[in-house]
């Protein structure tokens, strides 16, 4: 029988979506990566800059364990999403930077606390507030993997390169002939549904 450890199965899966929304960034542009394709102004810096912040807050003052680090962005005062993309001040270097000082002050919190150890969430109602830090990975862990996800598409859209990880994309081994004659085949499904 193989030997689980719990924090660190969670730990590993929290890793693995951090890892994937920096190499979103790999080879674009200041503009492609500041570059807002949906509706909502969603663009890959932004959501680093934004996962960042919410480890900061989730892994630190929740359990009495502030950062230090500055975020005017998450103030009360501050424009709705303000965390949710760059300013042109804000480099790329910057946020990369927050975020992996925010891996290093998550991970040491996740190494002190037991998973049972009980913190709260500061902006949650009070109803739902005492959380235990085995609910706050798992939190985390889904967060990050739903924005590595909408880094997927936004810059699927920007150049078409996809996948999971670096040397691990977890994609069909296909060209651009066979894509293209995917898609025309699931468009073409799309349009029968329509009709019938």
């Amino acid at each position: 029988m193989v030997e689980s450890d719990p924090k660190a199965d969670l730990k590993l899966y929290l890793q693995g979506a951090r890892e994937t929304l920096i190499w979103k960034l790999d080879g674009l542009s200041e503009y492609d990566i500041r570059r807002p394709l949906v509706p909502t102004g969603t663009n890959l810096l932004g959501l680093v800059k934004h996962a960042a912040s919410w480890e900061l807050v989730y892994f630190g003052d929740t359990f009495g364990r502030p950062s230090g680090e500055s975020l005017p962005w998450l103030q009360a005062d501050a424009e709705p999403s303000a965390d949710m993309w760059a300013t042109a001040d804000e480099t790329r270097e910057a946020i990369i930077e927050l975020y992996y000082r925010s891996w290093v002050h998550s991970n040491t919190t996740i190494d002190a606390l037991s998973l049972d150890e009980i913190g709260h969430v500061p902006h949650w109602s009070d109803h739902a507030n005492g959380v235990t830090l085995h609910r706050i990975l798992l939190h985390a862990i889904s967060d990050t993997q739903r924005h590595a996800g909408h880094a997927d598409i936004i810059r699927e859209l920007i150049d078409g390169a996809v996948g999971l990880l670096h040397g691990n994309e977890n994609m069909p081994a296909a060209d651009r002939q066979w894509w293209d004659k995917h898609r025309a085949r699931l468009e073409g499904v799309a349009e029968d549904a329509r009709r019938n």
